[in-house]
């Protein structure tokens, strides 16, 4: 099984930038695709930012431009670089990773347990 557990998050004024980390470990063949998913109070979990394993990046369009996914393959970790932040980007940010546990397994995805942004205006 591959845990994941993400850092970085906390309190900051509108404006200001946080830098989220999210370290995968444990045992697997490969890990492919990894993101950025996001809850606010009352509010579905929605997709913030995503990165294959060749770093080909997709994001939600109130992420571009303010928003930067990058991805370490070697330390199993990827991070969200947070700018220009909005109270409106309040919300718990979870961790995603696409797992391949065995050369002829399929895949599953496994959650990190989440990190609280809190943007005050």
């Amino acid at each position: 099984q591959v845990q994941l557990v993400e850092s970085g998050g906390g309190l900051v004024q509108a404006g200001g930038s946080l830098r989220l980390s999210c370290v995968a470990s444990g045992s697997a063949f490969s890990i492919n695709g990894m993101g950025w998913y996001r809850q606010a109070s009352g509010k579905q979990r929605e997709l913030v930012a995503s990165i294959t394993s060749g770093g080909t990046t997709n994001y939600a369009d109130s992420a571009k431009g303010r928003f930067t996914i990058s991805r370490d393959n070697a330390k199993n970790t990827i991070y969200l670089q947070l700018n220009s932040l909005k109270p409106e980007d309040t919300a718990v940010y979870y961790c995603n990773a696409a797992v391949v546990p065995g050369r002829w397994s399929g895949q599953y995805t496994s959650w990190g347990q989440g990190t609280q942004v809190t943007v005050s205006s």
